[in-house]
């Protein structure tokens, strides 16, 4: 820890994802001490956490240790440590262990976690996508379930063991879907000699009436098409009601299958509720224009657990460009407060979504124009490599790509953790 006798004002940020790490470097030149609090040691890049879950990436492609990330900034130093509760009155962050951490001001920036909609038995049955060990569970199971099918002799089951159902069509679930299908259908093949891997059956379910609902009919058409025409299934407006080890139920039908893979939504982390604000129905923190927490102006709560709905595009979703553009506006109230300014009303700039649906395909809503196909994908790649916040993430993951690409072999495939029925 820094000295305890540092006259400059301490800024807390509690979460080294994109808002906490973005509010970090803001304050870099800042006459303030930063001391960043994550109970894990990186920085994780989640929009290409499915590439990990698929094989195509290995961890340390989209990770980077967060003391890595700060080592240049003299005024920052970061803690490993898990938030357990905030004490408001105190201004004091308890720990779950450890002596408590003082601030002059806070930034909660801890993220949110997989939603089961009142069905946590769920969880156990189709793990979620929020982590690097979420990512490595989901590899595992997927790879492990070609294994169980090559063993299998009743064709009924083989044909359970063969058949991906995806819970959600947002950006994750689509992503994952096209993924997944391609690899069983381009990579796999030659590798097996029971079992015809390219016959999986990758099938997406989406409870509403399209997939990638944020992103215009005319776009989540294209992206329906496009996973059609490399054979996944999509199923819309058809709610998940069961799941079980060897099933899933929906709209009346059951589909025999062992792996079930959850993208259909999220929440915000205890965190918030601990705090005895106001939250919204996700468990989000209601905040401020400028993104203070009503009654403390010195707390700033930032990305997927602030519920921000002050602009007229109303609540602001949980995706990355809101976090990062949130915790510099967050950094820059501080320095405006210390200077004796008036602070800035949030003002969220939408620079558009894309999502991929597979090898040379996505589609993508950048400002005015509508983009699908291969200019889409080209599109995609550039922009999530100069996103990756460390310079050899993006060499790294640059010729992993174009590995895949030219030899239809991603490199990752390695089964870790249990080797047994999934």
């Amino acid at each position: 820890m820094a000295d305890p006798g540092n006259s400059h004002p301490t800024v807390l940020i509690v979460g080294g994802g994109f808002g906490g790490l973005r509010a970090a470097r803001a304050l870099a030149a800042a006459p303030v001490r930063v001391v960043l609090v994550d109970r894990q040691n990186h920085h994780l890049f989640q929009p290409l956490l499915y590439q990990v879950a698929s094989a195509t990436l290995s961890p340390a492609d989209i990770a980077a240790p967060i003391r890595h990330v700060l080592r240049s900034q003299g005024n920052a130093e970061v803690v490993l440590a898990e938030v357990a509760s905030v004490d408001l009155a105190a201004r004091r962050v308890h720990l779950r262990e450890g002596a408590p951490l003082p601030y002059d001001f806070l930034i909660l920036a801890a993220g949110s976690r997989s939603s089961y909609f009142g069905r946590d038995a769920w969880a156990g049955l189709a793990p979620g996508l929020k982590t690097l060990e979420d990512a490595l569970e989901m590899r595992r199971r997927f790879l492990l379930t070609f294994e169980m099918a090559e063993q299998e002799e009743d064709p009924e089951v083989r044909r359970a063991w063969l058949t991906f159902v995806i819970v959600g069509g947002g950006p994750t679930g689509v992503e994952l879907a096209g993924t997944l299908k391609e690899m069983a259908r381009l990579s796999l093949p030659r590798e097996f000699r029971r079992i015809r891997t390219d016959r999986a059956r990758v099938i997406l379910v989406e409870a509403g009436p399209r997939i990638l609902a944020n992103f215009g009919s005319g776009l989540s058409e294209k992206a329906l098409q496009g996973l059609e025409r490399i054979g996944v299934e999509v199923r819309l407006g058809q709610p998940i009601t069961a799941i079980d080890p060897h099933a899933v139920e929906l709209g009346g039908e059951r589909i025999p299958t062992r792996t079930v893979l959850w993208a259909a939504g999220v929440s915000a982390v205890p965190l918030g509720a601990a705090l005895g604000v106001p939250l919204d129905r996700l468990g989000r923190v209601i905040v401020e224009p400028d993104l203070s927490l009503a009654g403390h102006p010195e707390v700033f709560v930032v990305g997927d657990l602030a519920a921000f709905a002050h602009g007229p595009e109303g609540p602001l979703p949980g995706v990355a460009p809101v976090a990062i553009q949130q915790g510099a506006a967050a950094a820059a109230n501080i320095l405006a407060t210390l200077a004796g300014r008036p602070r800035r009303t949030f003002r969220y700039r939408d620079r558009g979504s894309m999502a991929t649906l597979g090898r040379g395909r996505a589609v993508a809503h950048l400002g005015r124009l509508r983009v699908t196909g291969y200019p889409a994908w080209l599109a995609w790649l550039f922009i999530h490599l100069m996103l990756l916040v460390d310079f050899r993430s993006r060499v790294f993951v640059f010729f992993e790509w174009l590995w895949a690409y030219l030899t239809t072999q991603p490199r990752a495939r390695l089964i870790l953790g249990k080797r047994g029925n999934p």
